[in-house]
């Protein structure tokens, strides 16, 4: 997995805000979606890259700016001839393991804090992990967690509006710690409830009632849910299985899969399969 460092940040391009607007209600977590216009025409971001954020931000090691990446959260367009991103970014805060004290997310803040008309400095495009197979008849089994659906959000519409006449399963299962999150899902932006009646589109929502997703059960439930179409799909040559979202999930999902499969042993064999075939892909923040 490539560090943020690795990334270059030389070339620079300017956004406007031309839309921010929470989705979810004042009492919960704020997670917002950000409508940017790029001042440049030559700038281009598809569905299977990320953008940088670049934010002056002093650190204990001499770094004058903090650069985060973020996923393209719907179709690019365009706006007076520039391009038209959307991004989906969740306010953050951390602990410090050796203090003990909360610091804020440098970019969520910066950006949760950005109004209509104010700019903003970008970096990329860079490559993500998700490639749509050539093969139409591929099944994909999408993971998504928290801001993780971002990336899967344009991937599914890209693939049935541009892509189109796809002809494998596509299965997203998609946690969240309220319904309230689901938001991000509904049916008044066109959203993807939109392609919930495709005959090779469904997604399953896990909701957590705890509330931390360290305990969450939840995902693990919708996913073993599904144990016979997993199991199912799992056997084919020409499934791709795609993860987006924090550390934790990749333990939750290792023994989802073993207990769907009958084994550690064999799901550690078909995982191996998976990535060996590059067909196993994750984003994780």
């Amino acid at each position: 997995m490539a560090h943020l460092l690795d990334f270059d940040t030389e070339k620079r391009y300017k956004a406007v805000v031309k839309k921010t607007s929470r989705l979810t209600p004042q009492d919960t977590e704020e997670v917002r979606e950000i409508v940017l216009e790029v001042k440049d025409p030559e700038f281009k971001c598809e569905v299977d890259q990320s953008f940088g954020v670049l934010v002056k931000a002093t650190s204990d090691f001499g770094n004058t700016h903090h650069h985060r990446l973020y996923s393209v959260a719907d179709l690019p367009a365009r706006v007076n001839g520039n391009p038209k991103i959307t991004m989906l970014v969740k306010r953050c805060s951390y602990i410090d393991d050796f203090n003990g004290e909360e610091y804020k997310g440098v970019a969520s803040h910066y950006l949760c804090n950005r109004k209509k008309g104010d700019e903003i400095t970008l970096t990329g495009p860079f490559q993500l992990p998700f490639k749509i197979p050539e093969d139409k008849t591929a099944n994909m089994i999408l993971i998504g967690m928290g801001t993780g659906i971002a990336p899967f959000r344009a991937f599914i519409k890209h693939i049935y509006k541009n892509v189109k006449d796809w002809e494998g399963k596509i299965r997203l299962f998609y946690g969240a710690r309220s319904g309230l999150e689901l938001l991000y899902l509904n049916d008044k932006d066109g959203d993807l409830t939109n392609y919930y009646d495709k005959d090779t589109f469904e997604a399953f929502h896990a909701l957590s009632p705890r509330p931390h997703w360290a305990d969450s059960i939840d995902l693990e439930k919708a996913i073993e849910g599904q144990t016979d179409e997993i199991k199912e799909l799992l056997s084919k040559t020409n499934t791709y299985v795609y993860v987006a979202g924090y550390a934790n999930i990749l333990d939750k999902l290792n023994k989802s899969f073993s207990k769907i499969l009958g084994s550690e042993e064999k799901w550690r064999l078909r995982k191996a399969e998976l990535i060996a075939g590059r067909k196993w892909a994750e984003i994780i923040f």
